[in-house]
């Protein structure tokens, strides 16, 4: 799973696609999103920090089998169709059906605006088109709450498509 992009793939990426990640922080705020990802203006804080150092952790993770899921850290995806790539912190893959659900994993705790969840719709979205399989649903992992939710991949969500 993590050489669905080849080394060489991932270098001759185009700086044209937009980071999984922009859609996030579009979505929150298109202002913080300019700030970020076209004027390269970010402040590292203590929150800042802390979400550094979960994706660290995140992407240390060798891929393991556990009770029929295969678990894929930090796998890098695109979709040329659409514009996007970027990195997934983990891809879960079942053992008997090959079905793929990404997983987020997010410092703080659920947000009342849909950025996370628009953000994990679009690495679904990514691994339809590299694998050719629908990826109807994913997950959001958030570390302040240690909770785990479900999100579905609804037609909502799918606006980019």
């Amino acid at each position: 799973m993590t050489a669905l992009l080849t080394e060489t793939q991932r270098e001759n990426q185009d700086t044209r696609l937009i980071p999984l990640s922009a859609l996030q922080h579009y979505a929150f705020c298109p202002r913080q999103c300019a700030l970020i990802h076209n004027a390269q203006a970010w402040a590292e804080n203590c929150l800042t920090a802390q979400g550094k150092a979960l994706h660290e952790r995140v992407d240390s993770g060798e891929p393991e089998t556990h009770k029929g899921v295969r678990f894929e850290w930090t796998v890098h995806v695109l979709a040329d169709k659409l514009g996007i790539s970027g990195i997934l912190d983990l891809v879960e893959a079942d053992t008997k059906t090959g079905r793929l659900k990404p997983v987020e994993y997010k410092r703080g705790k659920p947000k009342p605006d849909p950025g996370d969840e628009i953000q994990l719709c679009a690495q679904g979205l990514c691994l339809e088109e590299m694998t050719g399989q629908t990826v109807s649903e994913g997950a959001l992992w958030y570390m302040q709450t240690r909770h785990r939710v479900p999100v579905v991949f609804s037609d909502g969500l799918r606006p980019l498509q």
